[in-house]
């Protein structure tokens, strides 16, 4: 049917309009699943080692046939790889890392002809300092791109502001004796957003790759995209370690540093930009704080479409804990706003292992995640039960560990955590071949797994019971059933370790019950009405849910 086509891009248009507003004249990202790529580690189509745009379009295929109906895929711009891809050299330019131009356009059009969407990774809080802006900005006080960073004259350092990433946020700059402000990591300096000029080009940067057919973006650190006009000192703190919830940390409140009301009123400048078009655009920021506070950067039409909600990633696995979580985020996203549900990404501890790498809990958050009202982010290989790796601190590329040391990179490690995070990166385990047929290459960029023989796509595509199978059953379940994307909840309430919710939307209710224990428990479902497992492969009994299951009532 394509190569027929005589217009192909009238398709397209096809395509994606069919697809833009459903159930009810909704826009299509409120009933979108999101998988996270992460291009480094996804697919290597040339055998050099690393994964590229080639292999990912090699794999759409995969992902269709999975379910997903939005990609987002982490930064393949210009870069000098510092800190892979989220240190930009050139915004609208290709690393030859991954490909070309070109190969991003097909990206592009190939998503679009299998009716899915595609998010790009923008980073817009700072560059690299290998950016042209950056060069010419620290050249000389008088250079007309000086304005472009934040820049502070004198000896002493200006303030007593923190990085992201501990310590101090400042670096001096010898040829003009003066500091930069970095959020992040030293070689990742800060955009100033206070001039003109750079708050232009950056959503001028926006528009470029809405021209080029995006349907929208992740938008990396955007919480950090201001700071204090007037650089006053960030008061004290007791808290040391900082939590996606609580950024405060280093022994200091980030008051002048994050969620400053500039950035809050930068999103509706963003979201401007992306109304301008005549389909539905999606921008979903990476911001910290509680959820009451985060969410004055969203807006029906006037803010980001969502932000991203982490303390799922932590939450222990308990029932009155996610009961209380749903509660949560769904009163403080009430419609228009809908919350995001994400438990992995690039930047943290693969979930499995945070449940002592058990199939059958996964299986149960999972259902939990694909049954809430909201958008669920997929990181590459979730679907397969992909684990944290172990990666010797010698042998890390990742920069955040090595700025640490080794002793704090085993602290971490004695605490349950990852400091660094080459180890959630590990490449995609597509089958038992080498390499988990990730690449030919005998070096891949990051070791395999050495579990890649049993857990990889080939395995279990033909395991009827494994973990990408229901997947593949969750996500086809929230396509035919509107309701767990858009239903409200009507009622919810834990007992004995079972959550059940009841939830409505256009006058159809369902209910959900999800046993947290490791025991079978008696439950009472109404008399009339369908039963699903949607952990299991058959309903042994009707009112007894087995360890670790997850079900569903629907009407007749």
């Amino acid at each position: 049917m394509w190569k027929k086509c005589k217009k192909p891009g009238l398709l397209i248009a096809v395509i994606i309009l069919a697809t833009t507003w459903v159930h009810g004249q909704e826009p299509w990202y409120k009933t979108t699943t999101v998988y996270q790529i992460y291009p480094r580690s996804f697919y290597d189509s040339n055998g050099d080692g690393i994964g590229d745009i080639k292999g990912i379009i090699s794999k759409l295929d995969y992902l269709k046939d999975l379910g997903i109906e939005t990609i987002w895929v982490s930064p393949f711009f210009s870069s000098p790889q510092a800190d892979f891809g989220y240190d930009i050299s050139n915004f609208k330019a290709i690393s030859a890392d991954y490909g070309t131009m070109e190969d991003c356009q097909e990206l592009i059009q190939e998503v679009h002809r299998r009716g899915m969407r595609i998010l790009l990774d923008l980073v817009m809080n700072h560059t690299s300092d290998q950016h042209p802006w950056f060069i010419e900005s620290a050249s000389s006080e008088n250079n007309p791109k000086r304005n472009w960073y934040i820049w502070k004259k004198g000896k002493m350092k200006p303030n007593n502001w923190k990085s992201m990433t501990g310590g101090s946020g400042w670096n001096y700059s010898p040829k003009t004796e003066s500091w930069y402000w970095a959020s992040f990591l030293p070689f990742q300096p800060d955009l100033n957003y206070y001039n003109p000029e750079t708050k232009s080009e950056m959503l001028q940067t926006a528009r470029f790759w809405l021209e080029k057919g995006v349907d929208g973006f992740r938008l990396d650190i955007f919480n950090c995209i201001y700071e204090d006009s007037l650089f006053r000192n960030n008061p004290g703190s007791l808290k040391m370690v900082p939590s996606e919830e609580n950024t405060n940390g280093f022994f200091q409140k980030n008051l002048y540093t994050q969620n400053q009301t500039g950035s809050i009123q930068f999103a509706r400048e963003l979201r401007q930009v992306m109304n301008s078009y005549t389909e539905p655009k999606y921008a979903v920021g990476e911001v910290f704080g509680k959820a009451n506070l985060i969410k004055q950067f969203c807006g029906n039409d006037s803010g980001l479409t969502s932000v991203f909600l982490f303390k799922s990633l932590h939450t222990p696995f308990k029932a009155s804990k996610w009961g209380k979580l749903i509660q949560e985020l769904d009163s403080n996203f009430q419609n228009p706003l809908f919350p995001t549900w994400v438990l992995s990404n690039h930047d943290k501890k693969r979930f499995i292992s945070r449940m002592g790498n058990r199939i059958d809990k996964m299986k149960l958050i999972a259902s939990l995640q694909l049954t809430q009202r909201g958008i669920p982010f997929l990181y590459y290989g979730e679907e397969l039960g992909m684990k944290q790796a172990q990666i010797p601190f010698k042998s890390s590329l990742d920069p955040i560990p090595k700025k640490y040391g080794r002793l704090a990179n085993t602290l971490a490690k004695w605490s349950g955590e990852s400091m660094n995070r080459d180890e959630c990166r590990t490449p995609m385990q597509w089958d038992s071949s080498p390499n988990a047929g990730f690449t030919t290459n005998k070096s891949p960029w990051l070791p395999v797994n050495g579990d890649y023989q049993t857990i990889n796509v080939e395995s279990e595509t033909l395991d009827q019971f494994s973990l990408l199978n229901q997947y593949r059953s969750l996500i086809r379940l929230r396509k035919e059933n509107p309701i767990l994307a858009l239903g409200q909840i009507q009622e919810i309430k834990w007992k004995r370790k079972v959550l059940q919710i009841t939830r409505n939307w256009k006058g159809k209710t369902i209910i959900l019950l999800y046993n947290f224990r490791g025991k079978a428990s008696k439950v009472k479902w109404p008399e009339t009405g369908k039963i699903y497992s949607l952990t299991h492969h058959f309903q042994k009994e009707r009112n007894l849910l087995r360890p670790y299951e997850a079900a569903i009532w629907k009407e007749d």
